[in-house]
């Protein structure tokens, strides 16, 4: 239907769609403000004390994302110290990891420690605002902050971050502008940690990526016996997996990767540039407890600072430059749109489409 005839049916539009502030009180999470988004067949959480980040997502009455067992963390933007990240990570639809390390926490010959995933997660954003507005024929809903990541006599990094969704679209679109402020090149590593949890994630669901070349991070991942493309039933304390893929993309650069279960009927899928996005890894967990699959695009490896430094390619960002990032995250239904995300793939990997091994 057009803006006429929508309007025609309803009171307030809040009956269809709706962004909302609201403020948690109970718990890890008391005093979190949250912003609420909802389109009509998507709803979602956007933490406004955590980076803007997204913690849920739901499609139509059904979670599409994980949420790990510390739930959502408070207002705590310092607990980044080696591996107590894994007592803060929310998991959630995505969250931001960056800009000073990405990966497991690293301490350079001087012993300054970057922290695993780096601090941008766990910051607070500030000029936070929202709308839901009719443009044209679209009735969109957007919100917008800033979210910095700074020290005295040290760095001084700026996120603009900006969500927008479509009344009666399955998608959300993330545009992402990174600015140095400062008078120093800086490392920016950046990367869109995606989690993907139960019921979306079961033994009925597979992993549709286009992948030309896939590599185990390490002994943990090249011991998993199960292909990296399958999900299993979750078992006790099994050891997570991660693997390094390098994508086949369209000659735009534009590329996916999806989560799909036919037997649900419904696919997570995330939509970016391999110019931007130059690596892609997977994280694997059938864990009990812990079940979980990350899909991550990502300007530079898991691996870590360290590996980029011993390498001499750290992806820098000089003085009032500005970088802008893209994602969009949607979800199809149905056994043919899950059957044209295979095709796709296929597609892809057959017509080759190479980007270069990093």
């Amino acid at each position: 239907m057009n803006r006429s005839e929508t309007l025609a049916r309803v009171g307030s539009m809040k009956q269809l769609a709706y962004v909302r502030s609201v403020r948690h009180e109970d718990g890890r999470a008391a005093g979190m403000r949250v912003i609420e988004m909802k389109n009509g067949p998507l709803r979602l959480a956007a933490m406004a004390d955590k980076a803007l980040d997204v913690a849920e997502l739901e499609y139509s009455g059904t979670i599409l994302s994980f949420t790990s067992k510390p739930g959502l963390g408070g207002r705590n933007p310092f607990d980044t110290h080696g591996l107590e990240a894994q007592r803060s990570i929310m998991g959630g639809l995505f969250f931001t990891c960056g800009f000073e390390n990405i990966g497991a926490p690293w301490a350079d010959a001087e012993g300054r420690e970057y922290p695993m995933h780096g601090r941008i997660r766990t910051s607070p954003a500030e000029h936070v605002g929202y709308d839901a507005a009719w443009e044209g024929e679209d009735y969109v809903l957007s919100v917008s902050g800033e979210v910095r990541e700074a020290e005295l006599f040290g760095e001084n990094l700026l996120l603009r971050r900006r969500l927008r969704t479509r009344s009666g679209e399955a998608a959300l679109e993330v545009t992402d502008e990174i600015i140095n402020e400062g008078f120093r090149d800086e490392p920016m590593m950046l990367m869109y940690h995606c989690n993907v949890g139960w019921p979306l994630l079961s033994e009925s669901a597979e992993i549709v990526i286009p992948s030309i070349r896939v590599a185990p991070r390490d002994e943990a991942a090249a011991r998993d016996e199960a292909d990296w493309s399958t999900v299993q039933a979750p078992v006790p304390d099994k050891p997570e997996s991660v693997f390094i893929h390098t994508l086949a993309a369209e000659p735009d650069g534009s590329t996916f990767a999806s989560v799909a279960n036919p037997e649900l009927g419904i696919a997570l899928v995330l939509e970016f540039s391999v110019e931007e996005f130059p690596y892609f890894m997977q994280w694997k967990s059938m864990a009990a407890g812990d079940y979980v699959v990350g899909l991550e695009p990502s300007n530079s490896s898991i691996l870590g600072r360290g590996h980029h430094e011993e390498r001499g390619d750290l992806h820098i960002l000089q003085p009032q430059a500005s970088e802008v990032k893209h994602l969009t995250v949607s979800a199809v239904e149905g056994r043919e749109a899950i059957a044209r995300l295979r095709r796709r793939r296929d597609g892809l990997v057959r017509r080759g489409g190479i980007r270069p091994v990093l």
